[in-house]
């Protein structure tokens, strides 16, 4: 019975790195629509940017960290790639650049993410 049970419930298990590369995925998703929106999309692009600069925050928290796993020298680069993001999203906020930057970095490091074993 336990067996049969079980197997019912055939919900696949969340990875790390698959709730990392959906929350990449969705926010890359609403700067490249808010984006091509052009001006009547810039209240959602500031909202997109807004999201991207959260998460990237919360990257450079992780890595920030003592206990971080990751090596010292992609730790560091993860932190300056939020650095960027935060002075790069200004720059688009202000109308003297685009968002192009911030989504070709993001789907890097979804390319990355998917090439590494996400399993989700």
């Amino acid at each position: 019975m336990a067996k049969t049970a079980y197997a019912a419930n055939k919900t696949p298990i969340r990875t790390t790195r698959g709730t990392e590369y959906d929350a990449f995925a969705l926010v890359t998703h609403r700067l490249r629509t808010a984006e091509a929106r052009g001006r009547p999309g810039f209240a959602d692009l500031a909202q997109a940017l807004h999201a991207n600069r959260r998460l990237w925050t919360m990257l450079a928290a992780d890595v920030a960290e003592d206990g971080n796993a990751l090596p010292p020298g992609l730790r560091a680069q993860i932190f300056y790639l939020a650095e960027f993001t935060t002075q790069h999203s200004r720059k688009v906020l202000r109308g003297d650049d685009t968002a192009e930057a911030l989504v070709d970095i993001n789907t890097a490091i979804m390319r990355g993410l998917r090439t590494s074993g996400v399993a989700a």
